[in-house]
């Protein structure tokens, strides 16, 4: 009997461990042909296969459009859709000839439900044809460093030389979070816009399920084409960890994100990583006191023990200031770097102020504290 009650037992922990580690498989089996997991805030690599393999990346390109477009910073600026403008195959915000629209609502509409014919417009409107904005997007592409990624279509409609990776995606991505406008579109489910001739009120929603099925998914960008296959970029925030992960080709793309996202969210850690200023004071000239305190804003990233360690800042201050000095003005900036890139910035301010005094210095007393304000706290 005993003998027999030790056999069960053994049966049942192997079934578990059995169990266990088919779920893990299942759970590490990304269905992509490339896909990449980084941290948001460093642009670290935490998880991937394939990351530099150049794919058809179909709408995910409309990411690189809205950056053009927010990039120019006239959300309410206005235009007139031409019958070229709309004119384009495929998934559509909704424009006719003779619609007036505004560059926000080409950004919502691009970005929502995906339309083709917004990313024509902002083309067009952008750069005069689809061949120059292209060339701008080729141009940003190398300035952010996606060095496996070509251009053809602001939409994402396939073409031999249009393609990208993972990891290049990955870090567009990264930079089209720093737009608030951009951030703030692709969170939400569903945006009410007015557009038309004459215009008129319409909802348009966004494709991406994530943003209902997962809690901690602030967007990004659905895509799909033939030839491309399932495409999506997706990112994650919560406790103050951020992560993007990116899948081509990738048939279960859901899925394949709830785990990469999961496992991006619990392997980082919160960590605060502010800069300490050398001096605390910076001199004021022609003030009732001869300094002002000063401080720099605190940075909370998103790492690694490791990655915590490779982060390095450079600060740039004023030497003096002539008063009268306000509270909270910027008097510098402190750029954290990791691996050579800036990650953040932060501005130096004041927190205390200075009256400016009855006395007026002369102008060798001018000198005398510029440069002795240029040896001190100049690097």
């Amino acid at each position: 009997m005993k003998f027999l009650l030790k056999l069960i037992s053994v049966f049942i922990c192997c079934a578990v461990c059995v169990a266990l580690l088919g779920n893990n498989a299942k759970a590490y089996s990304v269905s992509a042909k490339g896909y990449v997991l980084i941290n948001a805030d460093t642009g670290e690599v935490l998880a991937g296969e394939n990351i530099h393999k150049r794919l058809s990346m179909a709408s995910t390109t409309k990411i690189m459009t809205a950056v053009l477009l927010a990039e120019l910073n006239t959300p309410e600026k206005e235009i007139v859709t031409t019958k070229e403008m709309v004119t384009v195959e495929g998934s559509s915000m909704g424009l006719l000839p003779g619609d007036m629209v505004s560059y926000y609502e080409l950004l919502v509409g691009m970005l929502l439900p995906s339309g083709n014919d917004a990313a024509n417009c902002t083309a067009i409107a952008v750069a005069g044809s689809i061949e120059k904005f292209a060339e701008l997007m080729n141009q940003k592409a190398k300035e952010i460093g996606m060095d496996n990624t070509h251009f053809v279509t602001p939409s994402g409609l396939d073409d031999p030389e249009h393609y990208s990776t993972a990891y290049d995606m990955a870090l567009l991505t990264m930079y089209a979070l720093d737009f608030p406008v951009i951030r703030d579109i692709v969170s939400k489910s569903s945006i009410t816009v007015t557009f038309g001739n004459p215009p008129y009120q319409r909802t348009l929603y966004n494709h991406n399920k994530l943003l209902n099925s997962y809690d901690y998914c602030i967007g990004v960008k659905t895509g799909f084409t033939k030839k491309s296959g399932r495409c999506l970029v997706s990112a994650a925030e919560k406790e103050g960890v951020r992560v993007i992960a990116v899948t081509l080709n990738a048939p279960d793309d859901w899925n394949d994100h709830k785990y990469l996202l999961d496992y991006g969210l619990g392997y980082l850690k919160t960590k605060d990583i502010t800069y300490s200023l050398p001096e605390s004071t910076i001199p004021v000239v022609g003030g009732c006191d001869d300094s002002v305190t000063v401080s720099t804003e605190r940075f909370l990233c998103g790492c690694t023990d490791n990655s915590a360690k490779q982060i390095s800042a450079k600060y740039q201050i004023l030497p003096f200031l002539y008063a009268p000095v306000k509270l909270g003005q910027t008097v510098g900036r402190v750029d954290y770097m990791y691996k050579g890139r800036i990650i953040h910035s932060s501005d130096i301010i004041t927190v205390g102020s200075v009256e400016q005094s009855v006395f007026k210095p002369t102008f060798k007393q001018r000198l005398i504290y510029y440069f002795k304000g240029i040896f001190k706290y100049f690097i």
